[in-house]
């Protein structure tokens, strides 16, 4: 009789046990989330950081955002890449001072949301061989195209987008960045800069359904690109597209992450000669739905304290007066013209940068490696990282008000206020 009592008490015990595991995989969190000014904040990013949260599940584990009865679509990203995540992103809609109670949950079911970000990138080793998708690539001083014979990279680089506009950085040297503007809300498709036997192709200056390559670059830094000015000398991070030899000895880049509502890439610039010095540099790319934007992030190391980073802002095409505004944490440089190739469409394109490292601005030189270009001028120091917006506006988007200079204008102004806007954070699990 004691034995069975005995067993009895072993399978209870074990009964019990399993219902505490259970328990505590249903663990709720719950967030309150405060909009703290009072403007109306649409897609505005939350970022829930790993610390903050009493995470016991699996890294395979995925998060349920949840608001009242709908469910936010969110993703997890390993911003470190130690193949753990680091934060919980989404964006959300708040109205002035509106407090929003989420919960959060976990399943072991991949959720599926809608695609509103995303990084395409193709390369290919040899002229004859087919572009083949790729997430990272280590690029040379020698690997430039005009050296090689051929160009190596689906659309010479990354793109990256989300529902509002597209954007590509020259990997191939140039480090500039290019629009591609967007009529529709879908990712643009994935053969975009290749032809149908897989060899790159510059197909991407035809008017598709989605949109195309709207903006001229030539030797600018494009929409967002950068520079070193060094005792009054502009220095180029690269070369032109005429150049065999690059002035950075290695370039890597990696992307970080793709999902539903986020996408980062990472630029790594090694032993980048400019003047007597070298200087290795980081560089992060970020982009969320909502905004016809995308956030930058640059750090710098080697600095000998007589160098100021400039942030570029093509000026081809531009016959108007650049215009320069101060709002919240920002200094907005704003213009708007037919930028576009042949001036066929109207655009305006602006930079937001940070106002307490702001210095004014300067226009690049009229000949050598950096031409046609406003550059803002940015205080930046050893081994501190310094991020800015890049924003464009095209007549032809889902927005047509963009054709309107006063409009744009608007637009630059409450985006940077609602990036100047801090989202309050508070947590409790239960």
């Amino acid at each position: 009789m004691k034995k069975i009592n005995s067993a009895l008490s072993i399978v209870f015990l074990v009964v019990f046990l399993s219902g505490c595991e259970n328990q505590k995989k249903e663990t709720i969190t719950e967030i309150v989330l405060t909009n703290t000014s009072d403007l109306n904040l649409s897609d505005k990013a939350v970022s829930l950081k790993r610390g903050l949260l009493s995470v016991t599940d699996s890294i395979k584990t995925h998060p349920l955002v949840i608001f009242k009865t709908d469910t936010i679509p969110s993703q997890t990203s390993d911003l470190d890449g130690n193949g753990a995540w680091d934060e919980i992103f989404f964006v959300t809609n708040f109205s002035p001072k509106e407090q929003k109670t989420i919960q959060l949950k976990w399943t072991d079911k991949t959720p599926e949301y809608p695609i509103r970000t995303s990084v395409r990138f193709g390369k290919r080793d040899a002229m004859n061989e087919p572009v083949k998708a790729a997430t990272e690539e280590t690029v040379l001083a020698t690997d430039m195209p005009k050296k090689l014979g051929f160009q190596k990279y689906q659309t010479d680089g990354p793109t990256w987008e989300n529902d509002k506009v597209g954007f590509r950085h020259y990997l191939d040297g140039r480090n500039a960045k290019d629009v591609f503007g967007k009529k529709t809300p879908g990712i643009s498709p994935e053969n975009v800069g290749i032809n149908a036997e897989g060899a790159v192709e510059d197909n991407y200056h035809v008017m598709e359904d989605w949109g195309r390559d709207i903006f001229p670059v030539g030797n600018s830094l494009g929409l967002g690109g950068y520079a070193l000015l060094i005792n009054d000398e502009v220095k180029r991070l690269g070369v032109t597209v005429e150049d065999t030899l690059s002035n950075i000895e290695e370039t890597k880049f990696k992307i970080a992450t793709e999902g539903p509502v986020k996408s980062v890439l990472r630029y790594e610039y090694h032993n980048w000669e400019a003047s007597k010095n070298k200087y290795n540099v980081k560089e992060t790319t970020t982009i969320w739905p909502g905004m016809y934007g995308y956030k930058n992030t640059v750090e710098m190391e080697g600095l000998q304290g007589n160098e100021t980073l400039l942030v570029g802002l093509s000026n081809i095409n531009n016959k108007n007066p650049l215009i320069e505004v101060e709002i919240g944490d920002w200094v907005a440089l704003i213009q708007h013209d037919s930028l576009t190739y042949e001036r066929e469409w109207v655009m305006g394109t602006a930079i937001l940068v940070p106002k307490n490292k702001y210095h004014g601005y300067i226009e690049a030189p009229k000949e050598g490696q950096l031409t046609d270009s406003f550059l803002a001028k940015i205080e930046i120091e050893n081994k501190k990282p310094v991020s800015y917006y890049a924003i464009a506006g095209w007549a032809l988007s889902a927005d047509k008000n963009f054709k309107d200079a006063a409009y744009f204008k608007e637009y630059v102004i409450n985006l940077a206020k609602q990036l100047s806007t801090q989202i309050s954070i508070d947590i409790t699990t239960k």
